[in-house]
């Protein structure tokens, strides 16, 4: 792989970089002090909705969209792209770019996350329209959604792979309860979602009926291929700045060998998931759907956030574990949250055994077990 931007790939990079030096507020980049993933209040929430709507303007987000949908995000735009028909995407994929339609993702259920095939969420048929009754679990950012891109079990006597279908169910329709599920940090952006005799017309079913495992391969595809381009080498860099002050035994922490190795393998580490990253781009580039890559940085990635977040608790101790800002460890919360919340990237979006099981058998070619 070339590893130099082309002159009209360094003038991209020059001028989104000159448009975020204009337009990036301060306070955005300081937006959640715990450093959440999902916004862990409305006010935070509004804030990044409207950032949304400014980078659309700009023409900056859906870059890997086809520009008939309004590309020059993740998740529900691109399989909605895949498996939609001509209406659901004109009715949708502006109004995801433009956030003014937030979706959730309604997978896994009490009993079905790493066996998710085994869902158990029914879609009954009533003619026009499906009667959906059932629970999800752990479903991030639903508090703030519209909609919701829903796995149903639409044939119960068929084998448990073949009998699923997928809806995009309005949030609002009558018989949807949300509720929150508060984590260990004390924020909230996981929640269940309960679906009492839920009407959903015929025309919300998404891909062919009975195919519905299909289309949330291609969901989980780009959910892992998103998840692995959050490099974490930002958090490394933090990291080594604190112990480059941090006092320790007549000097800082940065002056013991065994902790500046450590930082500096995690760096190196978080180096080699930037050039797998690019490995990724290529095939996004050349219009190839996500391959291996996304389970190899889903894996490394998430497995990489808990020996960072391992590294820090031993190194910041009671600085971290305060949860309040210091002179020494200003950011404190956000190392506390991350100390917290690490271990759950290794479960979110497929296990790290799953992704294990992806490569050995879809990848490798290992027998299965």
């Amino acid at each position: 792989m070339d590893f130099e931007y082309a002159p009209e790939q360094e003038a991209f990079r020059k001028e989104f970089r000159g448009w975020l030096a204009a337009n990036l507020s301060p306070d955005l980049c300081v937006d959640d002090p715990a450093d959440d993933r999902v916004a862990s209040t409305r006010e935070m929430f509004e804030r990044r909705v409207v950032w949304q709507k400014s980078m659309h303007k700009a023409g900056w987000v859906g870059m890997g969209w086809p520009r008939e949908y309004g590309g020059r995000l993740n998740l529900v735009g691109p399989t909605i792209i895949h498996w939609g028909t001509d209406a659901q995407k004109h009715q949708y994929l502006p109004r995801i770019l433009n956030a003014e339609e937030i979706w959730a993702q309604g997978f896994s259920e009490p009993g079905a996350g790493s066996d998710l095939a085994s869902l158990r969420t029914r879609a009954e048929d009533r003619g026009d329209r499906y009667l959906v009754n059932g629970q999800k679990v752990w479903t991030s950012g639903a508090q703030y959604a519209d909609s919701i891109i829903l796995l149903v079990r639409t044939d119960p006597n068929a084998p448990k792979h073949n009998g699923i279908s997928c809806l995009l169910v309005d949030l609002k329709s009558p018989g949807v309860t949300v509720r929150p599920l508060v984590l260990a940090t004390g924020h909230h952006h996981f929640n269940e979602v309960f679906f009492t005799d839920v009407e959903v017309p015929k025309t919300q079913l998404l891909g062919p009926i009975n195919q519905g495992w299909k289309v949330s391969t291609t969901t989980l595809m780009y959910e892992r291929h998103a998840s692995g381009a959050r490099n974490p080498i930002g958090q490394v860099r933090d990291l080594i700045a604190v112990a480059r002050r941090l006092p320790m035994d007549g000097g800082t922490a940065w002056d013991d060998p065994r902790i500046r190795q450590r930082l500096s393998q995690l760096y190196v580490d978080c180096e080699a998931m930037k050039y797998t990253r690019f490995r990724a781009l290529t095939r996004q580039i050349r219009g190839e759907a996500p391959g291996p890559e996304g389970s190899i940085l889903k894996l490394s990635g998430s497995e990489l956030g808990v020996r960072i977040a391992d590294a820090a608790g031993e190194l910041l101790g009671m600085h971290a574990l305060v949860n309040q800002g210091s002179e020494l460890v200003p950011d404190a919360p956000r190392w506390f949250n991350r100390l917290v919340a690490a271990r759950q990237y290794t479960i979110s979006a497929g296990t790290s055994e799953i992704q294990r099981n992806i490569l050995g058998e879809r990848v490798l070619g290992l027998p299965k077990g």
